[in-house]
């Protein structure tokens, strides 16, 4: 398994000298994407670099508008996001001309905080996490090309399918929940993200 300090590497050897760079990290449901993310930004400041992460959690709808459109119980798939949302945020972040304000998900509540947290124009490195930066469908098509450097994280089908039933069953779930949350909603999504993304500049299969 490549180490976070290799990735690095890369990330600081393809940035020369540009005062912006935006990272792009993809993949499944239970992957390790935000794992990775922390490693990379803690790896990043113990360098002396400013980074950031932009998690795509926050710009998860609201349950009462999934509720409304009979999306709730498949919370996670595309749908289920502001993509346009994200999109333009990664827009303004790979500009790097301001500020720019993020939402932040408070997984407590379940809900997303507009606003809740500041990028600032200063900080060099961003690395932006969530499952669906590659996919080929609209509109997440329009980060194509947006994004210095891109990491996909696809474990093997058991691999996903064993993590995604840790993570249910600490919550507490019954089992019946636990099976439709995996073979009803997360693993026929995660089979989508990996059939449909784009390549990536490095493609981890475990972290």
């Amino acid at each position: 398994m490549i180490s976070p300090s290799t990735i690095v590497d890369a990330i600081q050897r393809r940035a020369g000298d540009a005062r912006r760079f935006l990272v792009g990290l993809a993949g499944p449901p239970a992957a390790g994407k935000s794992t990775l993310a922390e490693a990379l930004r803690d790896g990043l400041l113990a360098r002396g670099e400013s980074a950031e992460i932009l998690p795509m959690d926050g710009f998860h709808l609201d349950n009462g508008i999934l509720a409304e459109r009979g999306l709730l119980p498949r919370k996670g798939i595309p749908e289920t996001f502001d993509g346009r949302g994200f999109v333009d945020i990664v827009h303004a972040l790979k500009r790097g001309d301001d500020e720019v304000f993020v939402p932040v998900f408070d997984r407590s509540r379940e809900l997303a905080i507009n606003a809740a947290r500041a990028i600032s124009h200063e900080t060099r490195f961003v690395l932006a996490e969530g499952n669906y930066l590659l996919l080929k469908d609209a509109p997440w098509d329009r980060l194509d090309g947006v994004f210095d450097f891109t990491i996909f994280v696809g474990p093997p089908y058991a691999v996903l399918e064993e993590r995604l039933r840790r993570r249910w069953m600490s919550y507490d779930l019954p089992e019946d929940q636990i099976g439709w949350k995996l073979y009803g909603n997360d693993l026929p999504n995660g089979k989508r993200i990996l059939q449909n993304s784009r390549p990536a500049d490095l493609h981890i299969d475990l972290f």
